[in-house]
């Protein structure tokens, strides 16, 4: 049995990992989460309760938490998601993502580096520092046909991917000199259940559901590969169970859209499943949900395309995709015409108090 600690684990990708690892291992999971507003403990219900689970609330930045985190429940593995990730955000308020993504990944470092040094040479050997970051480090990749490998010169174009960026570098940097052992996977665009709504997809599926405009930056062009979230999941799993230390890992979809393509998507899906559509829909004289498109002002530095060559994992670790995207928005779609209180307690806020009641019954320090 393992024990493995994941930052960040309210989030959407790390309670989608620590649901797949109770699930799907005998592993310990410790989850260690600032929570702020995108951190969401309802994503972990189902198992909550369960005897290999522990949440602890503290942030990654403060280094007598993390240290007594790691005395006390010794982990094998470090699964580092912790981060703030959206790029409107960082580009509004780039202070948060520097605290978090760079200082917050320094300091888990250093304490990761303290504990490992005193373990036995069986456990050193066996201990990992996953660090999961995005192929946006990469920067853009304009009108070429190339794809991101991970061999790819670092070239960041928001705060948030240059923090990102940051990171990454930090932790090769603690392998190099340290010998800490570690890994490092990018992975393309995450899209599923618990997605918070101020992403895309989440977004408007929500808006679309409520007849409200549905908003494209630009002319919709921009290009990105499209990541099932329990697909990604399945892979940091593989990685930090068998691949190799000091190697980075490039995680897709192979699944290059559009973004107008992505909402014409949901649109489609959207068409079939809801046979009672909102008023302003049923105004426009196609009564389909694609008349809810609206294009904004497209976004100071936006990258115009991502496309994840994921060929490394698939050859090494035998892991492949099991959704297309086409099976993939459908079950996400799916799950949120199923749970509307989920993001209906986002939207009007009341996930806040609840989030409070749960931190109250959690291991804090």
């Amino acid at each position: 049995m393992k024990t493995i600690i994941v930052t960040g684990g309210a989030g959407f990708i790390g309670s989608a990992l620590i649901r797949y690892l109770i699930s799907n291992t005998d592993s310990k999971v410790i989850n260690i989460d600032k929570l702020t507003y995108a951190g969401n403990l309802s994503s972990l219900d189902s198992i909550a309760n369960h005897p290999n689970y522990t949440f602890i609330h503290a942030d990654i930045c403060d280094n007598q938490a993390m240290k007594q985190a790691f005395k006390q429940h010794k982990p094998d593995f470090i699964m580092h998601l912790a981060a703030e990730s959206h790029v409107d955000r960082s580009i509004d308020g780039p202070a948060a993502f520097i605290q978090t993504n760079i200082v917050g990944t320094y300091n888990l470092l250093e304490v990761a580096r303290e504990y490992w040094q005193h373990l036995n040479e069986d456990l050193k050997l066996a201990f990992r520092f996953h660090h999961i970051s995005t192929d946006e480090v990469y920067g853009d990749l304009g009108n070429s046909g190339d794809m991101f490998t991970e061999k790819t010169a670092y070239d960041p174009s928001s705060p948030y991917s240059a923090s990102k960026a940051s990171s990454d570098h930090l932790v090769r940097a603690w392998q190099r000199t340290y010998g800490l052992p570690v890994i490092i996977t990018n992975c393309s665009n995450n899209y599923g259940p618990y997605h918070f709504p101020e992403k895309l997809i989440p977004l408007v599926i929500i808006n679309a559901l409520a007849g409200n405009p549905l908003p494209i930056y630009g002319d919709g062009q921009q290009i990105r590969d499209w990541l099932y979230v329990e697909d990604h999941v399945r892979a940091l799993y593989k990685v930090v169970s068998e691949g190799k230390t000091g190697e980075t890992y490039n995680i897709g979809g192979f699944n290059q859209k559009t973004n107008l393509e992505v909402v014409t998507a949901i649109c489609t899906v959207l068409d079939e499943l809801i046979t009672n559509k909102p008023e302003k829909v049923c105004k426009k004289d196609n009564s389909a949900f694609a008349s809810l498109i609206t294009y904004v002002k497209d976004r100071p530095g936006h990258d115009l395309k991502y496309a994840i060559d994921a060929s490394k994992i698939a050859s090494e670790l035998d892991w492949q995709p099991q959704e297309t995207f086409e099976s993939g928005i459908r079950k996400t779609v799916q799950w949120y015409l199923a749970n509307e209180q989920w993001y209906q307690n986002i939207l009007n806020g009341s996930y806040q108090g609840q989030r409070l009641g749960l931190i109250s019954k959690s291991l804090d320090f």
